[in-house]
């Protein structure tokens, strides 16, 4: 049973990444770098975005050399401790194994993009009037619900064993 958990947080991470990379690859091969297709008027559209920075694009504008190395060795460590810990599946609640799957999904996804090609292919735009979100991806969703389900672990009263 514990293989078998650990299997499937292991299974979750490589669908997050295939979706991620195939849906990526749809939109570096069809739709060109700047380009905007509404979806739905005022408030989604689907572009190609490049993003040479971290999360929300912070540090894009740096011309540090080092900046790279920074972002891919920072994303290495983080992938090597998550799926350090989901080899340890069987210890954790649902909420956080398969939070911890969806990160390492994702961060698989946009490590993948920043080794590669040197940035990640950003294509979700949603906004309201002025107000507008940065351009995301599969990756990136799948990092903010997975964190969302490790908050939601935390916050959660655990359950008093019999005994204790």
């Amino acid at each position: 049973m514990d293989r078998m958990r650990g299997l499937a947080c292991y299974s979750l991470s490589a669908a997050v990444f295939a979706l991620d990379r195939i849906t990526k690859r749809i939109i570096e091969a069809r739709v060109s770098v700047l380009d905007t297709h509404i979806v739905i008027p005022g408030f989604f559209d689907i572009v190609h975005a490049r993003n040479r920075g971290a999360a929300f694009s912070m540090f894009a504008d740096s011309n540090s050399p080092w900046r790279p190395f920074f972002l891919i060795g920072l994303s290495l460590a983080a992938l090597v401790l998550v799926a350090g810990i989901l080899r340890n599946a069987s210890r954790l609640d649902r909420p956080t194994a398969i939070g911890l799957s969806l990160i390492l999904g994702g961060a698989l996804g946009n490590v993948f993009d920043r080794i590669v090609s040197g940035a990640v292919t950003d294509f979700l735009d949603f906004y309201i009037g002025d107000l507008h979100w940065p351009a995301f991806n599969i990756a990136d969703s799948a990092i903010v619900i997975g964190s969302g389900l490790l908050l939601v672990s935390l916050l959660r009263p655990k359950q008093q064993t019999a005994g204790a």
